[in-house]
Formats: structure tokens, C-alpha cells, sequence
């Protein structure tokens, strides 16, 4: 009897025929040209400047993006900043943590669906049987009873498979996730890192320019006791200085507010020791920028990926509510004894065994099969345009990133020479109002137009690496290439 029952089991399992619903493809990436991403195309390379972050930078299109992309910024403070922060910061767990929880509601889903159930029973039952029912045969007895029960749910139409199918996609939706979520925390780790390199330059030019003011009006005080100037030149003075002092408070605020945010980043409380400081000498501005080809953008991008995953699952849906509206087959069995005596519940006689099959075929349910499958339809419908928006949200990421890098390249280049003629006029300046040949007011300018221009420079010089890091996370940062990928 043993022998039939697996047998049983095994026919039910080969009576599995083809899946119904739709079976998944990978939606085509975009049609596009082989190398472009925006309407007019780029410069081989973008303007130079002197000074920081000036490098002119060349496009590479279709090379390979480093795993560790940052690398490319040459600093090992912000190396280590980003290993940090990606093996202590709670985001990142918890991305892994629910990974290993789809993919353990996987492994529960595959053990309850693909193979039978198998339960042992031992039981055992004091009864006293009335009189009336039983007549002479009332009376007090002992029931042992041992068995084993199997149960199948034979896969004829392909439910199981679906939905297994769609427990996989989210497993895979969940592995695209973590990948997110790593290319989100070491994109913010480095442009937080240069926001604090630019804010920490701002402060510093603010606080130049603020000592020349300083000097600048310890001499037009003198001028004034000596009787030379009038007293507005000096109350002007006063209040360009109190004006440029009034912008070191919010500076030291907003620097103050990235470091705290970079220990969040890595995973420490704002107020441990041991955070670098950086600035932006001592990053490295990469002169070659490997750009993916549009082609390739849609297997790169983690967002991407898991959208499709997400499409992937709403497919297996369909699949699993078509399943539904027909027959449901299930197969069953169990072997075992029972006796009066414990003692001889294994024996030869005690036997007892079964069999069982059933079919189940939904005739009315007032339509809400047939509803629940249009449901599934719509929520692929609706999958398949959120996929759509995404992509079109990564392409335009990439277009916005490499017109930025133009754009941001020509821009620090005006404003490179823009700030050395106007420290050139302030120099000048200087001197002239020393001599007697110009007024105060044209001093005054002199020196609004050069802490303008220092200041704009600064922060020119920062987006030019805030860009680079924009562009890498836009490609999707080069997981792919990982060695344990």
C-alpha cells in the first residue's frame, strides 16, 4: 500500500500541464540612437578652467562604469567614508534583512506548493459508548491509532508555477532594491562630501574677504580722524562689513549640518569622533567619464530592474487568477493501524490505509473570478506604464546629468576669469583709493564684485563634482561589474 500511495503522488505530479496566462518577456529598452541621450549632441569633451575642479572632462561613451566609482575622485578618506557607511548605516541592513525575508517567503512558498504534504499522527482515545446506542457493546475501551497522511494538490493548470513565478519576482524585486539602496547611499555619501568641501570654502573666502574689509576699514578710520574722509565713508565701510559677517553664521549652520549628516550617513551618531573633513583640493576631478549606452541603461539601472521585477509579478498574477476559474485537482492518501491495545497497534492486522481524489470546478461565483482576472490584467496595465515612467525618468536622469556637466564646465570657466578680473579691479582699487584717485563708492564696488564672484566661484567648482557623482548614480554606479555578482 505504501508503494501505491507514492505512486499516487507521482502520477499527480506529472498530470502538471501548461501554465495559462501571459509568459513573461523583458520589455525592449528604448528605441534610441546608439550613443545619444540628449537631442543635440555632446562635445567630445567639456571647457577647462584653471584652478580646482577646472579639468576638462571626455565622454567615454560605452565604457564600462567601475563598481567602486568614487574611486575615480582619487581621495581615501572618502573611500573610507563609503565602506563605512555601507556596513554600519541602518538602511542598508534593513534592505538586507527583507531580502532574506522574500527570499525566505520563497523557499516557505516552494516547500508548501511544489511538493506534498507528509504528516505523521499518533493518537490515542479513551471512550465509553452508551447503552442505548451500542447495547451489549457499551462499555469503556482504548483506541490507539498511528498513520501517515499525504496530501497533493497536482499543478494541472499551472497556479503553483505562477505563483512561484511571482514569488521569485519579488525576491529578485528585493535584490534590485538592495542594489538602490547601495548606489543611493554612496551617491549621497559623496555629494554630501562635497557639499561640505564647497561650504567649507565659501566660509573660508567669506572669511578673506571679510578680514580685507576689516583692514580695509581700520585704514578709513584713520582717514577719518585725520579728518580726510567724511563720516558716511566710514559708516559704509562698517556696514559692508557687518553685511559680509552677517553670512558667516548661516555658512557655519549649513557646514555644520553636512558633517552631521555625513556620521548619519556612515552610520555613527553626529557627535562621535573620527569623521574626516574634506575640501575640495583634496578630491581629484575624473577626466574620463564612461558613459553606458542608452541600450544598456535599462539592464543597469537598479530602479529599472526592479520595475520590471514588479511587471514580472503582476504578470504571474494574471497567470494565477486565470488558474482560478478552472478545475482544481487534489489527491490524498494515508497509511497506518489502529487498536484497542497499544501493544499490538503494529501489527499485521491493524493495517488500515486510504485513498483519495477530488476535482473542484467553480461553475458560479456571480462573476468574481472573471472580475478578479480583469483586476489582474489592470494591475499589469498599471505595472507596465509605472515601468514606462521609470525608464523615461532614468534616460531623462542621464540627459540632465550630461548637459549639467557641459553646461556647469563653461559656466566655471566664465567664472574663473570673472573672479580673476574682478580680484585684479579690487587690487587696483586699492590702490587708487590710497593715492586720492577714486571715490570710496568705487572702492566699496570693487569689493562687493569680488566677493560675488569668490564666492560664485566656489560653488562652480563644487557642482562640477557634484555633477560627475550625478552622472555615475544616473548610470546606475557600475554594480554590475562587483566580483560577487
Amino acid at each position: 500500500m505504501k508503494k501505491r500511495i507514492v505512486t499516487a503522488v507521482l502520477l499527480a505530479a506529472g498530470l502538471g500541464g501548461c501554465a495559462l496566462g501571459p509568459d513573461f518577456k523583458k520589455p525592449a529598452a528604448p528605441a534610441t540612437a546608439s550613443d545619444s541621450y540628449t537631442p543635440k549632441p555632446l562635445p567630445a569633451q567639456t571647457a577647462s578652467a584653471p584652478g580646482v575642479g577646472g579639468a576638462a572632462q571626455r565622454f567615454a561613451f560605452g565604457q564600462e562604469i567601475p563598481a567602486q566609482w568614487w574611486t575615480l575622485f582619487r581621495s581615501p578618506a572618502l573611500d573610507q567614508l563609503i565602506r563605512s557607511a555601507l556596513a554600519q548605516n541602518p538602511s542598508m541592513a534593513a534592505a538586507e534583512a527583507t531580502l532574506r525575508q522574500a527570499q525566505e517567503n520563497y523557499n516557505a512558498q516552494s516547500g508548501n506548493l511544489i511538493y506534498p504534504s507528509v504528516n505523521a499522527q499518533l493518537g490515542a482515545t479513551r471512550q465509553k459508548t452508551s447503552t442505548a446506542t451500542a447495547g451489549a457493546a457499551a462499555g469503556v475501551f482504548n483506541l490507539y491509532n498511528a498513520s501517515v497522511n499525504v496530501a497533493y494538490t497536482p499543478d494541472v493548470f499551472g497556479a503553483t508555477r505562477r505563483t512561484l513565478e511571482g514569488a521569485q519576482a519579488a525576491v529578485d524585486y528585493q535584490r534590485f532594491q538592495l542594489e538602490a539602496a547601495y548606489l543611493t547611499l554612496a551617491a549621497n555619501v559623496v555629494t554630501t562630501a562635497i557639499q561640505e568641501a564647497s561650504l567649507r570654502a565659501q566660509l573660508q573666502a567669506t572669511r578673506e574677504v571679510l578680514d580685507a574689509l576689516n583692514r580695509q576699514l581700520g585704514v578709513i578710520e584713520k582717514q577719518f580722524e585725520y579728518g580726510a574722509i567724511p563720516r558716511t565713508t566710514v559708516l559704509s565701510q562698517r556696514n559692508q562689513v557687518a553685511q559680509v559677517a552677517a553670512t558667516v553664521a548661516p555658512l557655519e549652520k549649513a557646514l555644520a549640518s553636512a558633517q552631521h549628516q555625513l556620521s548619519v550617513l556612515a552610520g555613527k551618531l553626529p557627535g562621535e569622533a573620527g569623521m574626516p573633513e574634506f575640501a575640495l583640493e583634496s578630491l581629484t576631478l575624473p577626466e574620463q567619464l564612461p558613459v553606458s549606452l542608452p541600450s544598456e541603461l535599462v539592464r543597469q539601472r537598479p530602479d529599472i530592474r526592479a520595475s520590471e521585477e514588479q511587471l514580472h509579478q503582476a504578470s504571474a498574477a494574471v497567470g494565477v487568477a486565470t488558474a482560478a476559474q478552472y478545475p482544481q485537482f487534489s489527491l490524498s492518501g494515508s497509511y497506518g493501524s489502529a487498536s484497542q491495545s497499544f501493544g499490538k497497534l503494529f501489527d499485521s492486522n491493524t493495517n488500515a490505509w486510504s485513498l483519495a481524489a477530488a476535482i473542484t470546478q467553480p461553475i458560479f461565483n456571480g462573476g468574481a473570478l472573471s472580475a478578479q482576472r480583469r483586476a489582474a490584467e489592470a494591475a499589469y496595465d498599471a505595472a507596465a506604464a509605472q515601468y514606462r515612467a521609470t525608464v523615461l525618468s532614468a534616460f531623462q536622469n542621464v540627459a540632465d546629468a550630461l548637459r549639467a556637466l557641459d553646461a556647469d564646465a563653461a559656466a566655471l570657466k566664465s567664472q574663473a576669469e570673472a573672479e580673476a578680473l574682478a580680484k585684479e579691479t579690487l587690487t587696483l582699487a586699492e590702490q587708487q583709493y590710497k593715492l586720492g584717485g577714486i571715490s570710496y563708492l568705487s572702492l566699496l564696488d570693487a569689493q562687493r564684485s569680488y566677493q560675488q564672484t569668490h564666492i560664485s566661484l566656489v560653488q562652480a567648482q563644487a557642482a562640477r563634482y557634484a555633477d560627475t557623482a550625478a552622472l555615475f548614480q544616473a548610470l546606475g554606479g557600475g554594480w554590475w561589474n562587483r566580483k560577487n555578482q
